[in-house]
This record gives structure tokens, sequence and C-alpha cells, in this order.
């Protein structure tokens, strides 16, 4: 039985969870979100929990068990509280601005890069050098977070590029010059 699969998921009373034969829809206080399930899993709700059980204990269904628990889980998350991620950016004249339907980052390239913000995703920047990312699909403001941080990964001698907030980069040594 998976570890993750077999946990049932607390709804709150403020958001609702309609199953609709293979699509799960959420809604809640900060919108709608749904998902298509496979066959090989049965969404069930009993006193305000959401339970997620195999169909079949094919290697197939087994792998999806566990999967679409966490998938709708984070659904109920998403519409209840949200998802937030932060990018930092290092270096000497890195910086970023928010215009309209647009994310502006300086990053040291001749030309500055221009980021169209994807819909449903909330981009803020603090003092020009933090990205704040919110939303309330996990799997989209992971995705356009990576997209960001892209554009200039961190390098490993001096640690100059857009990073997550909590992301420990590991410096190399340098040359050192001696024959």
């Amino acid at each position: 039985m998976s570890r993750v699969g077999k946990l049932p998921i607390e709804v709150p009373n403020n958001v609702k969870v309609i199953i609709d034969n293979l699509l799960v829809k959420v809604e809640g206080p900060n919108g709608k979100l749904e998902q298509e399930i496979k066959d090989d899993v049965a969404v069930d709700i009993q006193d305000n929990q959401v339970i997620v059980n195999r169909a079949n204990d094919s290697k197939q269904a087994r792998a999806f068990h566990g999967l679409y628990r966490n998938l709708i889980n984070n659904m109920v998350t998403g519409v209840s509280t949200g998802f937030t991620k932060r990018l930092k950016l290092i270096g000497v004249g890195y910086r970023a601005e928010v215009k309209g339907q647009n994310l502006i980052l300086n990053l040291g390239y001749s030309n500055p890069v221009d980021y169209k913000i994807p819909e449903g995703i909330n981009i803020t920047v603090e003092a020009n050098t933090t990205i704040i990312a919110t939303s309330i699909d996990k799997q989209k403001l992971g995705q356009a977070c990576a997209n960001i941080r892209g554009f200039r990964p961190p390098e490993p001698y001096k640690g100059k590029g857009v990073r997550y907030e909590n992301e420990v980069v590991r410096k190399k040594v340098g040359k050192t010059g001696v024959k």
C-alpha cells in the first residue's frame, strides 16, 4: 500500500470537492481547479475527507495512487491558502520590475529579459532583487519560477544569478595562479 496514497485528505469547511466520473473539481475562496484522473484510481468523499483508492493492484495503479492523492491535496491547499515562492537576484546591477503582465529582468546581458507572466500567477517585486510569485496551482507556479531561474542560473564561482530564497549554492575554488 502506498504510504502517501493511503492518507486521507482533510477538506476545510470553505472548500468544496466535486467528483464527476474521471474529473475532480475543487472550489474554494481563492478559485477553482480541475484534475482529470485515470480509471486505475477511485476517489471517494467521506466525512469531510477525500480518500483515494486503487481500482486494481497493477503496477500502473500503484504508481497513480500516491500521485493523484498528492495532486488532489495540492488542489485543496491551493484553493484554500495558495502557494508562494520567492526568488533572489544575486549580482551587481541585477534587478527586476513588473510592467503590466511582463516581468523585466536585468541580469547582466546586453538587453533586459522580458518574461510574460502566465495567467493565474501573481508576481510582485520587493526591493528590486526579490521576486515573490503566488498562485493557487502549484505546478504552474513551480514551472514559472523554474523558467525565471533558467534565464541566469546561479554560477558556482561567485554565486551570481537567480536562485530560490532558501537555495544553497556550493561555491567552487577558482584558479590559484601558481605554476
